[in-house]
């Protein structure tokens, strides 16, 4: 059997068997006990085996990829065209979102009851959200990308100051000697091996660090709320297979220049760690060797690009964003022009970008755009019990965006070099 059916097994059994124990067992000590000192350790032992390797496998991906691809004048080539692809993709899931949310106006018809009882249920995580929004995102976003120290920012997981730190170091590779530069690109390039080692040995316990994640999660919530934000958690989700199976799909078609039904057949493992881990960052190691070894992306340009997508290219939290916004604008009767809409949507993607690739990383933020645009912060608080299920969803679209975009600067970087098409793995 192969591992992603494992894991995909594992996933359906952990939401099953929590449901039901959140169903008939919701107020049992044992259940309390199992999750907070078995279930809990188990996924979040799994989740860090894939964590500590987030860092080294960055670091080495970029910056050999950068030294692969040469000369400064086809990095800056490439690089114009994976910011261009990004924008684009994630602006196209935004208006999905805002189209799909205009149309069926989910929010005019929740409750005052249930909204009101939703605010006091998760109040103190919103306040808490709030917090930690003040200090996330502003000009200081911007500077920060520049590291004092590249290994502190390592260490606090930093991740777009030590991206730009990786394609500085990768650059400046390429401008001193060969023979000094190839020793070290040889040592990165073991230490990426290894690494990737790691990683497939972490992914052997990975059937079980997702039953156990997915567990935690549905034996506290159970499925009883999605039933009171039925309509929201539609349109959300949505919103999000209309973007996968159309958007991303076209442009994998127009741009990549590949099947959509080869592509989606060989991103089966990065989809289901995506959707179980709700981490872009740490399904990244899975997205990379996916992407060489299924769909034949050169390893220079699979490193280069999937740890920026990581990091920038949130399709599905800039569509979650914008959903979120207007949904709970139309429960306060807050009335958005067409101009607001515009701002929520340019905000969406500005703010998707800062988002961390962690479960949750785009809360803190999206309260900064609510703000912007009038509707109550504390808002936020009426989403928080389905959030983590949308967050495991938006995580799946922000990967196969992640990867698409590795499939067309493959088809570029390809045609310049004059070489032959890429030939995915089911093709050769």
């Amino acid at each position: 059997m192969k591992l992603h059916t494992k894991i995909a097994i594992g996933l359906v059994a952990g939401g099953l068997v929590g449901g039901l124990c959140n169903r008939f067992y919701a107020d049992a000590g044992w259940l309390t006990f199992v999750s907070d000192n078995v279930a809990y350790p188990v996924g979040q032992i799994f989740l860090r085996l894939l964590f500590m390797t987030v860092v080294p496998i960055v670091f080495t991906s970029i910056a050999v990829g950068v030294a692969g691809i040469g000369d400064m004048k086809t990095l800056g080539r490439l690089g114009g065209r994976t910011i261009g692809y990004f924008g684009l993709s994630t602006l196209m899931a935004a208006v999905i979102g805002l189209t799909l949310v205009n149309t069926i106006k989910p929010g005019a018809g929740l409750p005052p009851g249930t909204r009101d009882e939703l605010m006091a249920r998760f109040a103190s995580g919103a306040q808490g959200l709030a917090q930690s929004g003040a200090q996330e995102f502003g000009i200081n976003t911007f500077v920060n990308i520049v590291p004092r120290n590249p290994v502190a920012a390592a260490a606090n997981m930093e991740m777009l100051a030590l991206i730009f730190f990786s394609l500085i170091f990768g650059a400046a590779l390429t401008m001193i000697p060969r023979e000094k530069a190839q020793p070290v690109i040889a040592v990165l390039e073991g230490i990426g091996e290894a690494v990737i080692a790691i990683i497939n040995m972490a992914m052997k316990l990975a059937p079980y660090g997702v039953f156990a994640l997915i567990f935690v999660i549905t034996s506290q919530f159970g499925w009883g709320i999605l039933q009171q934000l039925s309509m929201y958690v539609v349109v959300v989700l949505l919103g999000l297979i209309l973007h996968a199976t159309v958007g991303i799909s076209f442009l994998v078609k127009v741009f990549g220049r590949m099947s959509p039904k080869k592509f989606w057949k060989g991103i089966e493992a990065p989809i289901i760690t995506a959707f179980s881990t709700s981490s872009s960052m740490a399904t990244l190691p899975t997205s990379i060797a996916t992407a060489e070894t299924e769909l034949g992306v050169q390893p220079k340009i699979a490193g280069f690009v999937l740890p920026l997508g990581a990091t920038m290219n949130m399709n599905g939290t800039s569509l979650f964003e914008g959903v979120t916004v207007l949904f709970l604008a139309q429960v306060f009767g807050v009335e958005l022009s067409l101009g607001s809409q515009i701002i929520v949507v340019v905000l969406s993607v500005l703010t998707a970008i800062g988002a961390a690739g962690v479960p949750g990383g785009s809360l803190p933020l999206m309260m900064l755009v609510m703000a912007t645009v009038g509707v109550p912060p504390e808002g936020i608080a009426i989403i928080l019990g389905v959030d983590r299920i949308l967050d495991m969803t938006r995580t799946t679209l922000n990967v196969s965006g992640d990867i698409s975009a590795a499939v067309y600067i493959d088809r570029v970087d390809r045609e310049m070099e004059g070489m032959a098409p890429a030939v995915v793995a089911g093709d050769r």
